[in-house]
């Protein structure tokens, strides 16, 4: 589908260009989250977005026209689009964003009501354009709430490990199932990025395109053989069941295989199944089988085939006083995940005395679907104006709800004690100190761009086990 890159915004502010003050020269805005459902956000996606919509030419002199002919029959008024604003831009820039765009660097956990992301306009002639861009620049919060959602799922498993286990066996214990379960193509792309900023393991293929395109990282994350429900039933019932099961070790006989086990009796496919028919060839295999079970109540189910597996495998004590099952047998659980379940499961495993090594979890839609704008409570407002040569501050404080009240001023990002805060910056064109704000864009180009070595570097340094 070919888009007016004019028209990626919303439909009011096309008529925005004739409400600022007639002296405007600078407006200055910026992206928070006002908290949430987590106390910090993890600065991530802004990358993408610069590369795929605002870097170099960003329009030609033909979407001005078209985007003209639109708007006068979208409006029924001919007058309301700003043509010359957008022609000037063509004639004195080349169609290249007169805008200077500053953020936290990807990577970072930022407390909430933090600035992580400012954007002014760098033209004085064209002070409508700073907030024109807003409704792409917003969806940050997109890949921002993915991950931070998947880093503090993150969080609780690398504790549980810690305590009871291999931490070293973190990132492939969430693995990513989104992809069936998005809205379009590219929340896949983006949102999957997100989660292999905290994790390595996914069967969502658009994030790891989209890592290699614009985070030089050409592979970033991995899986496994597995099946579905449909490689399994297709073989003709019950009674074939244990002939589709043996199938997939024949089929894979090195290496970790993972195979849905409830397609008709989960206990009697762990006990007898697995348990008898099959394991010696288990047993005897070069890996790992990694059991799927994919219905009932999770922490029930999980512990009952825990037991199972460790009557038929065997299992043993740790040095941290958990029990692990035998090598060649493990579990993933991938239905009825989303975070407040995996904390119930990892506590209830470790309260039974399992190991967190015996376990991992596949996540989809709660994971890139199940969340939006205001799960972190995302917001872009204009903080500042510079008119006639003279910044204003501008905010909003609504009595109706003080939780929407905005900031004033021009910011920097400073760091304390391990907090960020953000606080009022000096005079215009001023190097600050301390300031974790960094110009990542300017006039059309890209000045800073991170790769998912350093982001990853950076998610790790925030770790808490």
């Amino acid at each position: 589908m070919l888009r007016n890159p004019l028209l990626q915004t919303d439909g009011y502010k096309l008529t925005h260009w004739r409400q600022y003050p007639k002296d405007s020269e600078i407006v200055y805005s910026y992206l928070e989250s006002r908290g949430g459902m987590f106390p910090r956000t993890e600065q991530i996606g802004l990358t993408h977005y610069l590369k795929e919509y605002f870097e170099g030419q960003f329009f030609t002199p033909q979407d001005v026209v078209n985007a003209a002919e639109f708007s006068a029959q979208y409006f029924g008024n001919p007058d309301l689009f700003n043509s010359a604003g957008w022609n000037y831009i063509w004639n004195r820039h080349r169609g290249r964003l007169p805008l200077r765009i500053r953020a936290i660097p990807e990577g970072h956990l930022v407390d909430t009501h933090n600035a992580l992301v400012t954007i002014e306009n760098t033209d004085p002639n064209v002070p409508w354009l700073t907030n024109y861009v807003e409704s792409l620049l917003l969806k940050l919060w997109y890949p921002t709430t993915v991950g931070t959602l998947s880093f503090n799922i993150r969080q609780i498993i690398g504790k549980s490990l810690s305590l009871t286990g291999d931490p070293s066996l973190l990132l492939f214990k969430l693995h990513d199932f989104g992809y069936r379960g998005v809205s379009s193509e590219e929340s896949s792309e983006i949102g999957g990025f997100a989660h292999l900023c905290n994790f390595m393991g996914t069967d969502t293929l658009g994030g790891i395109t989209l890592a290699a395109q614009h985070y030089d990282h050409p592979i970033a994350g991995f899986s496994i053989p597995a099946s579905e429900h449909s490689t399994i039933t297709s073989w003709g019932g019950p009674q074939h069941e244990a002939e589709a099961m043996e199938n997939m070790l024949d089929q894979y006989p090195k290496g970790l295989v993972a195979c849905v086990s409830d397609s008709y009796d989960l206990d009697n496919a762990v006990r007898n199944i697995w348990g008898d028919t099959l394991r010696d060839k288990i047993i005897s295999r070069q890996g790992t089988l990694v059991i799927r079970p994919d219905s009932g109540d999770p922490l029930p189910v999980i512990l009952r085939t825990f037991e199972t597996l460790s009557e038929r495998f065997g299992s043993e004590t740790n040095q941290k006083g958990y029990r692990v099952l035998a090598p060649c047998v493990r579990v993933i659980q991938g239905d009825g995940v989303n975070y407040h379940s995996i904390s119930q499961i990892v506590k209830g495993i470790n309260d039974a005395g399992w190991s967190m090594d015996n376990l991992a979890f596949g996540m989809g839609g709660a994971l890139l679907q199940q969340l939006n704008r205001d799960t972190q409570r995302f917001a872009f407002k204009c903080s500042a104006i510079r008119r006639a040569g003279k910044w204003w501050d501008v905010y909003k404080d609504p009595k109706t709800d003080p939780s929407k009240a905005s900031k004033a001023g021009r910011f920097k990002v400073s760091t304390a004690s391990g907090k960020f805060i953000t606080m009022r910056s000096a005079a215009e064109g001023v190097i600050e100190h301390n300031d974790m704000l960094e110009t990542v864009f300017e006039d059309g180009e890209i000045k800073k761009q991170y790769t998912l070595k350093e982001i990853r570097q950076r998610v790790a340094s925030y770790d808490t086990f």
